[in-house]
């Protein structure tokens, strides 16, 4: 297959959350080399799928080389859940409006976004024009016979929101009405950056390894024909005792898309996996492999094939001793 921009094939990184310097670890055992503050590979480029910010210890690292990366021709990236995140927190909701912030600041909220504004705290221009940034990530890209998305492809509600937005993003508009759950704004970005959500029964709650309490659980749209929330669960916590074998009821099964072994190749993040990296269907790739909880930062070398083979995810793990933050000097690639 012929690549745009005559290039060999693409690096696809999973989310970073502010892991910056395992990320120059990986792009330099890819092959990626720094010259002119920017990493660039002669024959290759790197797809970033989103969720660059929060949690981890050198969040305006990660930021940084991503940036110059996309900026300078040498990646692509798409938007995750925490750069809308982000958006919507960082903006006062419009006049006349109940809420005083898009994203509530609730205990929750404030915890998830705690590193990163305290990161960008002494550096309040660099944060608004990393926001402005963030506004210019598309939700989606489909490119040389593949596809990326953070969470998950709906290709019926992907092609209406491409009919509106070409060139796959959002604009202050759409940002706002996504906080209203009706709105078809909110179904975009939920579904494509956040994925689906099975709401668990009454009084049943999945209490998170990172300190969260859930009454959802994240399911995957890959099963041709799944009958159980067993066949569908996608997420590293287990469900409460014998839920995996609950049947999906009718409603349940109309919020789950399927994507076929006959569609293009596909990659995502989002979805916090461990262990070593595999293929949950032949044509996906997840590689979301739980970095920031010291797990490993995974990409997969895409050479145009359309079965995915698991020999090509290429990691980095990491270690517990390189949680520090970032020296000026790092973040200034020049």
């Amino acid at each position: 297959m012929s690549m745009t921009g005559d290039i060999d094939g693409y690096d696809l990184i999973g989310d970073v959350h502010g892991c910056g310097a395992t990320l120059a670890v990986l792009l330099e055992k890819l092959g990626y080399h720094q010259r002119g503050g920017v990493y660039r590979h002669p024959r290759r480029k790197v797809i970033f799928l989103g969720d660059l910010v929060d949690r981890g210890p050198r969040i305006r690292l990660a930021v940084t080389i991503a940036r110059r990366m996309v900026e300078e021709g040498q990646a692509y990236i798409v938007m995750g859940n925490h750069e809308v995140n982000a958006l919507s927190y960082s903006r006062r909701c419009r006049d006349g409006s109940s809420c005083e912030w898009l994203r509530e600041h609730t205990p929750r909220h404030n915890r998830i976004v705690q590193e990163t504004f305290e990161q960008y705290r002494d550096h309040p221009a660099e944060w608004e024009d990393t926001l402005a940034w963030f506004m210019e990530i598309p939700l989606c890209l489909e490119i040389d016979g593949l596809r990326v998305v953070h969470a998950c492809w709906d290709a019926p509600l992907i092609e209406r929101f491409l009919a509106r937005h070409p060139d796959g993003c959002i604009d202050e508009d759409f940002l706002y009405d996504s906080v209203e759950p009706d709105s078809f704004a909110f179904r975009v970005i939920e579904r494509l950056t956040r994925g689906i959500h099975l709401r668990l029964p009454d009084n049943v709650e999945i209490h998170s390894g990172d300190g969260f309490t859930r009454r959802t659980f994240r399911a995957h749209f890959w099963a041709e024909s799944p009958r159980t929330y067993g066949d569908v669960v996608f997420q590293p916590d287990n469900l409460p005792g014998d839920l995996e074998l609950r049947l999906l009821s009718v409603d349940e099964h109309a919020k789950l898309p399927y994507y076929a072994p006959s569609e293009p190749p596909l990659f995502l993040g989002h979805y916090w996996c461990e262990g070593v990296p595999a293929l949950p269907a032949p044509n996906i790739a997840c590689l979301d492999y739980s970095a920031v909880k010291f797990g490993r930062l995974v990409a997969y070398r895409w050479d145009g094939e359309q079965a995915l083979n698991a020999d090509k995810f290429v990691w980095v793990r990491v270690p517990r001793d390189m949680r520090t933050r970032e020296q000026p000097w790092e973040v200034d690639l020049d």
